[in-house]
């Protein structure tokens, strides 16, 4: 397994073949994004299947790729519909995952991710007030 490898299942990942990530991930991985760290690669798979199974599609668009050694970036754009966020309207969110090999397998899977533009932005009253302050600092 290698990082291109990595980037081609995430890019065809969807809710019916969630069981494609099970090879990818070593039994001891190490989950963490802006909003959950994870230990074992159970409880990695209930996040994807309780993720995914409260979306109405997450996509994944890999932009680029490197790989030294057992350590690899991908950069990517996530499109997300969630229900509850922006009523069901697509949303984009661009991120990184730095990612570490052991035996064949990842064993660290990092997310960096703007956790605002992907969520609170997108949440009735919230978001409004969060888009209102990203204004007023930027000006």
């Amino acid at each position: 397994m290698d990082i291109a490898s990595v980037g081609e299942i995430y890019q065809q990942l969807s809710k019916s073949n969630l069981h494609t990530l099970e090879p990818v991930y070593h039994k001891e991985v190490v989950f963490e994004d802006a909003a959950h760290r994870l230990e074992g690669w159970t409880e990695l798979q209930r996040y994807f299947d309780s993720l995914y199974s409260n979306v109405n599609r997450c996509d994944f668009d890999i932009k680029e790729q490197q790989q030294v050694n057992d350590n690899g970036f991908l950069t990517w754009t996530m499109t997300l519909e969630h229900p509850k966020l922006q009523k069901g309207k697509t949303i984009c969110v661009n991120g990184v995952s730095h990612l570490k090999f052991r035996d064949g397998q990842v064993i660290y899977h990092r997310d960096y991710f703007d956790l605002g533009e992907m969520l609170y932005e997108n949440l009735p009253l919230l978001g409004s007030v969060i888009k209102a302050i990203k204004q007023r600092l930027g000006s």
